[in-house]
């Protein structure tokens, strides 16, 4: 569908960005397919781009364009590039700006902010050269199993876990065949969460959802995340009340911590009843299987509102500084 002009018979018009580059490309375009199915087309114009192909076009359009859903994941979309194409073009978007897009993505970097702000992570080892990879120091220090990962990968692309000496240096090859820094981390057996939270000056935290793969997969893995069935999703978690409230806090102590806004979804392991965060995405999954939109039902809206909920954040935030809309 062409883009036609602002706010055309009284709707707005949005640009639903998706598919992308990166090896998330097709989870993209599916949860891009989910929201335009979604979105009321009462209120919206929707005009769908691919940055694959259609960044000329995007630019082309900016001036009859009001906001922006990105549906993008990876390298390309999740890491700042597509935002700060957005904010040069004026567009407002519902994800977090260029900033906190960046540091969500780079597992390294967040890190450093979550442990500034105080927030518990396993421990963990930083390996920027394969070929000077120490098997013996990273066990001694991280013990086994241990995680081995990209730095800047979402999805669990070219994540492994290592449960002997022999296997570390091929899940390091794994890591370093999706990113330039990898991470071993230490393994937490525990019972996996994850928190969404959704604002820009007042985030709220949703409720805390529990994940639970089916037999057969060592972690919420690619497969795990993205088959339907393969993954038992709890909303709200079968935890305590503490746990839970530790939880939600721990979800906006990220969130701010990495400066996000919009939304963002953080995930978390419940260790001996102690909860240490992983992960943090700034443009969580919108597929029917996808987390945020449970969560968001568990709050009491549907995934039309959550939509809707998104394109007023977007539309609230300021443009950036120097930017003329």
């Amino acid at each position: 569908m062409p883009a036609t002009g602002k706010t055309e018979n009284g709707k707005l018009t949005v640009a639903l960005i998706s598919g992308g580059t990166s090896g998330e490309r097709e989870i993209s375009l599916i949860g891009g397919e989910r929201v335009f199915q979604a979105l009321d087309t009462g209120k919206y114009h929707i005009v769908r781009y691919d940055p694959a192909v259609d960044l000329a076009r995007l630019a082309t359009d900016a001036g009859i364009i009001d906001v922006a859903l990105v549906i993008l994941h990876g390298t390309g979309g999740e890491d700042g590039t597509v935002q700060g194409y957005l904010d040069l073009l004026g567009i407002p978007y519902q994800c977090s700006g260029v900033m906190g897009s960046a540091i969500a993505m780079n597992k390294l970097v967040s890190k450093f902010f979550y442990e500034k702000a105080g927030i518990p992570v396993p421990d963990y080892v930083a390996v920027e050269n394969p070929g000077q990879a120490d098997a013996d120091a990273c066990i001694g220090r991280l013990g086994l199993p241990l995680v081995v990962k990209p730095a800047s990968c979402g999805s669990s692309l070219g994540m492994s876990i290592v449960r002997s000496r022999d296997a570390f240096y091929a899940a390091l090859s794994t890591a370093f065949s999706h990113d330039d820094t990898v991470i071993a981390e230490q393994y937490l057996a525990g019972t996996e969460i994850t928190g969404g939270v959704i604002g820009n000056a007042h985030p709220e935290a949703l409720p805390i959802v529990e994940i639970i793969p089916k037999n057969g997969y060592e972690f919420f893995d690619y497969t795990a995340k993205y088959t339907p069935g393969e993954t038992l999703e709890i909303c709200p978690a079968r935890i305590d009340e503490a746990l839970s409230r530790k939880a939600r806090e721990l979800a906006l102590a990220a969130h701010k911590a990495l400066f996000c806004s919009g939304c963002s979804r953080t995930d978390m392991i419940i260790h001996d009843n102690r909860i240490y965060v992983l992960e943090t995405n700034t443009i969580p999954g919108m597929t029917e299987n996808s987390l945020l939109p449970l969560a968001a039902a568990g709050a009491g809206m549907s995934y039309s509102q959550l939509l809707d909920r998104l394109i007023d954040l977007a539309m609230e935030k300021k443009p950036v500084s120097g930017e003329t809309p």
